[in-house]
């Protein structure tokens, strides 16, 4: 684990120590996902494909009629079913 501290400039970009651009090959002009978790930020060199398989998820449920309720009401029911 490598722990330093970074400054960010008046424009808010901050500069990543070498060792680990050196470490993870990361050249400039790459692209970031940046997570919130309350205060605690979360900087990867990965493109975050969470929003695209949501979109992805959101888009077959319309195409089969689904919504939030009728899973919620699905999932409900199983359980009933399973816990007799």
């Amino acid at each position: 684990m490598f722990e330093t501290t970074v400054q960010m400039s008046d424009r808010g970009a901050l500069t990543l120590p070498k060792k680990l651009r050196d470490t993870y090959r990361l050249r400039g002009g790459e692209n970031f996902t940046l997570i919130d978790l309350g205060g605690v930020f979360v900087l990867s060199p990965k493109v975050s494909v969470i929003d695209a398989l949501a979109d992805q998820v959101a888009e077959q449920w319309a195409a089969d009629g689904l919504t939030l309720e009728t899973m919620l009401q699905a999932l409900r029911e199983e359980r009933e079913r399973r816990d007799g």
